[in-house]
């Protein structure tokens, strides 16, 4: 594994860090791709049930690192690097139904940002800022940030964000929706990671069916997310953790759930 990006695993929660404090995290291609396989790797371990993302330093992350990825000789070549290797982290989140949680501990700008937003709960330090710089360059997002940001905030607020171009702080993202919560600085890592441990206590597949559920609802007009929903309720009925979880509330019993 490269050393900039590091990850490990503690109490069922899968912990990634852009590890470049220099750059203020900005990413490699190298490192997208390092980054997908890293999450592929949570998705399929039983042991892991909540993800957490973070940069290392004062910085979230501050986008695309353009020296180390150099210039593209065609717009095919540009084309084939956003599609196959920019975009593998949004393209693998979707296959992953662990919640997954952004600790955004500063800044987060451009592709830096979109990473935020392809989370599914950000928690941002005080000092955390936000913007979509890509018009002050003549560009457009190329990592989803306008797919994600207008579904998380509504389209009004999302094209101001993403037409001026400016810096938007934290308490002012925690106003809009952006970020569910903004917490003093000190306090981020036990906010976020006391989320995880809440969320790793409950029964998984319970946990991740109710958050591909959520998702599914996006796409599909209401009658086709009742027929899903009417399914899913029925079959999570029959589960071992739906046992396990009825026994562990009729006992008081508390800690991590464990399952059969």
């Amino acid at each position: 594994m490269s050393t900039e990006i590091k990850a490990f695993v503690n109490d069922h929660i899968g912990t990634i860090i852009f590890n470049r404090p220099e750059s203020r995290n900005a990413f490699t291609l190298e490192m997208l791709e390092e980054c997908s396989r890293i999450l592929a790797a949570f998705r399929d371990d039983p042991d892991v049930r909540v993800i957490v993302l973070t940069g290392a330093g004062e910085s979230f992350c501050s986008g695309g690192d353009v020296k180390k990825m150099g210039r593209s000789t065609s717009v095919i070549q540009r084309k084939s690097d956003l599609w196959k290797r920019m975009q593998t982290v949004p393209k693998m989140l979707a296959t992953v139904d662990k919640p997954v949680i952004a600790m955004i501990n500063g800044d987060a700008v451009g592709g830096g940002m979109d990473i935020a937003l392809m989370c599914d709960i950000r928690v941002a330090s005080e000092k955390a800022r936000f913007s979509q710089a890509y018009v002050r360059l003549g560009l457009v997002p190329g990592d989803g940030g306008a797919f994600f940001l207008a579904r998380l905030i509504g389209l009004g607020r999302a094209l101001e964000i993403l037409l001026t171009a400016d810096f938007v702080d934290a308490p002012q993202a925690e106003r809009i929706g952006l970020v569910n919560h903004c917490v003093p600085h000190h306090e981020l890592e036990q906010k976020a990671y006391g989320i995880a441990r809440k969320i790793a206590a409950l029964p998984p597949l319970g946990v991740q069916t109710c958050k591909r559920l959520t998702y599914e609802s996006f796409q599909n007009e209401m009658i086709t997310a009742l027929e899903l929903a009417s399914s899913q309720a029925a079959i999570m009925a029959t589960t071992a953790d739906h046992r396990e979880a009825v026994s562990a509330f009729r006992e008081k019993r508390q800690g991590i759930y464990k399952g059969e």
